[in-house]
């Protein structure tokens, strides 16, 4: 028989996070998310981190009971692969709003309630945007600035979706969302997945709507951007055009 008190514990929202060695973040942002005044429940994807991430995480699991879920991968897989691993974990059960969110808090836990807010009021994803409302980031070096910006102007350019923050990873999908996309087609692992996800709600002539927020740069542990995962965006954005003239959306 499930208690009360286990009953009272359950949230209809899921915050996917991807962990590879965030031994410096994992207490923190699960401490945080638990005690947001909204109800989220947290899977966390780890990599097999070998600095101790998953041990944290499952001393977190015992101080919070069934809102905490870890699921172990063995060796980096990419971000892309977590994310699915997530989506697919939440649609067997019976979370509403599945989120998107890093462990580093450039996405701030705080926005979650934003985000699922916008889906509430009707978009079947809501986006954490940069630069919807300017250009929101704190702590960027100038490069990182322009490379972000001008890839979401690219990405714009090529696929002529009305995204002003298409690279952007800190969202919410309505679970109905989700179930309309084919996760199994899903070809990229990296910053091109972000893109590809929206790429297939946008052509399922779904509604995005896109949320200010401020991103700030990780202060702890190390940056996971490398310069195959801009190529993949790159060249993947170009690919995902030209086969979207020839294919049905999925």
């Amino acid at each position: 028989m499930v208690s009360l008190l286990h009953l009272s514990s359950m949230s209809n929202a899921l915050v996917i996070i991807p962990t590879y060695n965030e031994i410096e973040n994992i207490s923190k942002m699960l401490d945080t998310v638990m005690n947001l005044n909204d109800h989220f429940d947290v899977l966390i994807v780890d990599d097999g981190s070998p600095d101790g991430t998953a041990e944290v995480v499952r001393d977190k699991m015992e101080t919070f009971k069934g809102r905490i879920h870890l699921e172990e991968r063995t060796g980096k897989l990419g971000l892309g692969t977590a994310y699915i691993h997530g989506f697919n974990w939440a649609l067997e059960r019976d979370y509403q709003y599945i989120f998107e969110m890093d462990c580093d808090f450039s996405h701030d836990p705080n926005d979650l309630g934003r985000l699922k807010k916008a889906c509430e009021d009707g978009a079947d994803l809501s986006i954490g945007s940069r630069y919807v409302k300017g250009v929101n980031v704190v702590n960027w070096p100038m490069s990182r600035v322009l490379l972000s910006y001008f890839a979401s102007v690219y990405v714009r350019f090529i696929t002529r979706m009305p995204i002003q923050d298409s690279t952007a990873g800190f969202k919410c999908y309505k679970r109905t969302t989700l179930e309309r996309i084919n996760l199994d087609k899903i070809n990229f692992v990296g910053y091109a997945f972000q893109i590809e996800m929206k790429f297939k709600v946008w052509r399922h002539k779904m509604s995005i709507v896109e949320v200010p927020v401020i991103f700030t740069d990780r202060t702890e542990g190390q940056s996971k951007m490398s310069g195959g995962i801009i190529k993949e965006a790159i060249f993947g954005v170009i690919k995902l055009k030209l086969k979207s003239w020839f294919q049905k959306s999925h």
